[in-house]
């Protein structure tokens, strides 16, 4: 019999977590003068996007908490994808790259 992991077992909080996961390993190969800046919001609003879902999760019984927290997740998520514009116009990173996590990103908000 398996344990039930509470937000790990949703689906939007699994692909919101690969989806981070992609976004940290592909800035790695950024340039460094982007570290404290690009990289940065890029890893932290496409972390949040997880942390906010889980948070979302942990409080479900009370609507408002939930549906704000809900409401925080798809703002983090568009967040990431302008990060992934600006990482496209900025060449760091490819064509096919940006439009696989934006398509990734915008099949979340979609589940948010």
């Amino acid at each position: 019999m398996s344990k039930s992991k509470g937000h790990r077992d949703l689906i939007v909080y699994q692909k919101a977590f690969d989806v981070a996961m992609r976004i940290f390993q592909i800035t790695k190969k950024f340039p460094k003068e982007e570290m404290y800046s690009m990289v940065d919001q890029m890893r932290r609003s496409s972390r949040s996007v997880c942390s906010c879902i889980a948070e979302a999760y942990r409080k479900r019984k009370y609507q408002g908490y939930f549906v704000n927290k809900i409401s925080d997740a798809d703002g983090e998520n568009s967040e990431t994808i302008v990060w992934l514009e600006f990482a496209l116009a900025c060449n760091y990173i490819t064509y096919e790259e940006q439009q696989i996590l934006e398509r990734d990103a915008e099949e979340i908000g979609r589940m948010l």
